[in-house]
This record gives structure tokens, C-alpha cells and sequence, in this order.
């Protein structure tokens, strides 16, 4: 990107093109012979397609190459994201997986030792291994600092977990993931601590929660005397509260792009379907009702998307970019919810139909101004910046 004429390089071009051309000539013929909810393809289809991605050097396209992954900054990352993200599971899996979006490992495990990260970090991107993170709470999850109660208490050379976590997604299918809990409940700031859970440990119980989100399984995790060693304590004691800060968000800008992939996608749809719907005579494109709902809908897609572009531009520079990524995770997931509404009004009857991806991106739309943070929490961050005297220019 120049910032001279807001242009993208020709590299970023090219991997544009040739991840959209392998989302509509691999991924999306896929798609009709799929349960209209499904998360992932049938394993024959994933292997073949997940090599394909491999061979592009775009498999776990954000993660360090040397552990793996593509190497793509942040800002590439969001280009393909947002390309990945155009497809009837875009919302939850981008791509069924394909380029192994959902086989990354927590951001923070690169916190971690050496060790921890060879054994963690490097067998879940070349094995597609799926984690978890559990960080909310029946009392809360975007406030850790305030609202974390699962203890963690010293024991000899072990740590004895005790409490639970709601929303902790695809627990029962990951690997391994990380948790926080409160090793020092005197200090709200400085008395969380973050560890590794590995799959089988003793001690945990877990439930699935039923949600309207059908492309991905959310569970509460109950932690009852688990016994977790040192060498599973990721940072430093006490430092938890910054990880998870870090984890969220860094996750909160994908998420954001994947919404407005998904939006770019249902315009798109709209703006065929009215060109080709007669009513009274002539098409819906018409219609000056009609032309207003995509004309807003462009505008405000637009508008995400640039909001999503400064963050990751701030984060590829080592700046710090939780303002931008709070108003772009704000902003798109609810323009996401007004771009879904006009489309489906468009489609009248058929975009509540099986027939269209919409039905299914409107119900999984309403999650995404709850995910990662709910708008509210994003809108007292920002405004608790403001009022702090923050200055973007």
C-alpha cells in the first residue's frame, strides 16, 4: 500500500487474485453438496485443497515461517482474510479451513519458552491441529482484569485449577489451548497468569452450549482440582492480563475483515439479483428504493474496511493499535448486520430461503457484535481513550 496514491503493491494484488480465484473455482463448487451448515468439507476434499494452499506458501498464511506458517504480515493477512471470508461458512471458518485459518495456535504461545512453542505452536500448524482459548466466564469476559475467578493455586511444582469458562469454542475437538486464572487475588491488575491446558489432563469437565452459531461449538469448561505443572505456565506469573489483552486483540482484526468479507459477498449477490429481477416491467436495479440500499451498503463496507486497513497498518509497525482495532470490530460487525438486512429485503421471500447463504450469514451475523467483545465494551474502550486524551493525528 502507498501512501501517496492508498493503492495496493502488485504483490498484494497478485495474492488478492489468486486467493479469490482459488475461492471461486476450489472452495465454492464444494459448497452445494455440503449440509447447508457445515464447518468443514469431507477429508478427501480438505487434504486435496489443503496441499493446494501448502504449495502456495499460504497454509497458516499470518503465522511465522519459522514454525510453518506463510509469513504474511498483518496487513497481507487481512487481504486473503477478507477473500477467504466470502463463502457461505465465512463467518466462523474461512474457507472450511483450507488455508488453515483455524489450525493458527493463540498468538500468545510465541510468548512463550522455545520449548513451549516447538511443542505447542509448531505441531499444530503442520498437523492442522484446532485450539482453544478460554477466557470468559459466567461473570464476564471482556473485563479479565474485573471479572476472571477461576484460582490458580501453587502446589509444590504444580498449579491447581479451579472454576469455569463458558464460550471456550471447539474445546472438545482441540488439541491443547490456553486459559487464565487468577493466581493472586489481592492484585486485579497484576494477579492473572495464563497456562496451557493439554487435552486429557485430569480434573476437567466440559459441556456443549447451544447456540444459533451452528458452524461452531462453544463449551463451558469446568475446572475441578486440575492439576496443571510449571512448565505449562506461559510468561510470567502475574502477566496474564497483558497476554490476554495482546490475544484479543490481535484476533479482534481478522474477525473484524471476515465481517466485511462477508458483507463485500452479499452486496455482490444483490447487485446481480437486482439486475436480473423484474418487477412491474423492469429489473429491481431500477428501483430508486433499491439503488439506496446499495448504495449505502457500499459505503459503509468501504468504511470497515479502511478502519480494518489502519489497524493492521499500525500493527505491521509496532505500534499500538487497540483504539483503531476496537472501532473497526465495532463498526463492521454492525454495518455486516445493515448490509445482511437490505440484501435479504432485496431477495424479499428467497433470502430467507435455504436456497441463499443469506438466511444462514443473518442468524451468524447477530453473534459477531458479541464475539470478541461485544459493541458495548468496544464502545467504552474507545470512549475511555478519548476522554484519556487520545490523539490518532
Amino acid at each position: 500500500m502507498s501512501e501517496d496514491n492508498f493503492e495496493l503493491s502488485i504483490e498484494l494484488k497478485m495474492l488478492r487474485d489468486s486467493v479469490r480465484k482459488f475461492m471461486r473455482e476450489q472452495v465454492l463448487p464444494l459448497e452445494s453438496k455440503l449440509d447447508f451448515d457445515a464447518a468443514d468439507l469431507p477429508q478427501e476434499d480438505f487434504d486435496r485443497l489443503s496441499k493446494m494452499t501448502r504449495d502456495m506458501g499460504l497454509w497458516c498464511f499470518g503465522e511465522p515461517k519459522e514454525y510453518g506458517g506463510g509469513g504474511l504480515s498483518t496487513f497481507a493477512s487481512v487481504i486473503v482474510a477478507e477473500e477467504l471470508a466470502q463463502c457461505r461458512a465465512g463467518l466462523y471458518f474461512p474457507a472450511y479451513n483450507v488455508f488453515g485459518y483455524d489450525a493458527t495456535p493463540p498468538p500468545v504461545i510465541y510468548e512463550g519458552t522455545k520449548e513451549q512453542i516447538e511443542k505447542y505452536a509448531t505441531p499444530c500448524i503442520r498437523d492442522a491441529q484446532r485450539t482453544f482459548f478460554a477466557i470468559t466466564e459466567p461473570s464476564g469476559g471482556s473485563n479479565p482484569g474485573e471479572t476472571i475467578q477461576l484460582r490458580a493455586v501453587k502446589d509444590g511444582d504444580d498449579w491447581i485449577l479451579n472454576g469455569t469458562k463458558t464460550f471456550a469454542s471447539r474445546f472438545a475437538q482441540a488439541a491443547w489451548g490456553v486459559t487464565f486464572a487468577r493466581t493472586d487475588p489481592t492484585d486485579k491488575r497484576g494477579g492473572i497468569s495464563c497456562f496451557i491446558i493439554d487435552k486429557g489432563m485430569k480434573g476437567i469437565n466440559y459441556r456443549k452450549i447451544p447456540v444459533i452459531c451452528t458452524s461452531r461449538d462453544p463449551y463451558e469448561v469446568n475446572f475441578d482440582n486440575c492439576r496443571v505443572p510449571q512448565k505449562n505456565l506461559l510468561g510470567e506469573v502475574g502477566k496474564g492480563l497483558e497476554l490476554s489483552s495482546q490475544l484479543l486483540s490481535r484476533n479482534r482484526i481478522l474477525y473484524s475483515i471476515g465481517n466485511v468479507g462477508v458483507a463485500q459477498a452479499a452486496l455482490r449477490m444483490a447487485i446481480e439479483y437486482s439486475k436480473q429481477r423484474v418487477v412491474f416491467g423492469e429489473p429491481l436495479a431500477n428501483k430508486e428504493a433499491i439503488q439506496w440500499m446499495l448504495a449505502d451498503s457500499d459505503v459503509e463496507i468501504r468504511a470497515a474496511r479502511w478502519l480494518v486497513w489502519e489497524t493492521a497498518w499500525k500493527a505491521d509497525r509496532g505500534e499500538d493499535f487497540r483504539h483503531e482495532v476496537s472501532i473497526a470490530k465495532l463498526y463492521s460487525s454492525e454495518i455486516l448486520g445493515n448490509v445482511l438486512d437490505r440484501v435479504i429485503q432485496i431477495y424479499g421471500g428467497y433470502g430467507v430461503s435455504r436456497e441463499f447463504p443469506l438466511e444462514r450469514w443473518y442468524r451468524e451475523a447477530r453473534v459477531r457484535r458479541i464475539g470478541e467483545g461485544p459493541s458495548e465494551v468496544m464502545r467504552y474502550i474507545i470512549s475511555r481513550n478519548l476522554i484519556k486524551g487520545y490523539k490518532r493525528y
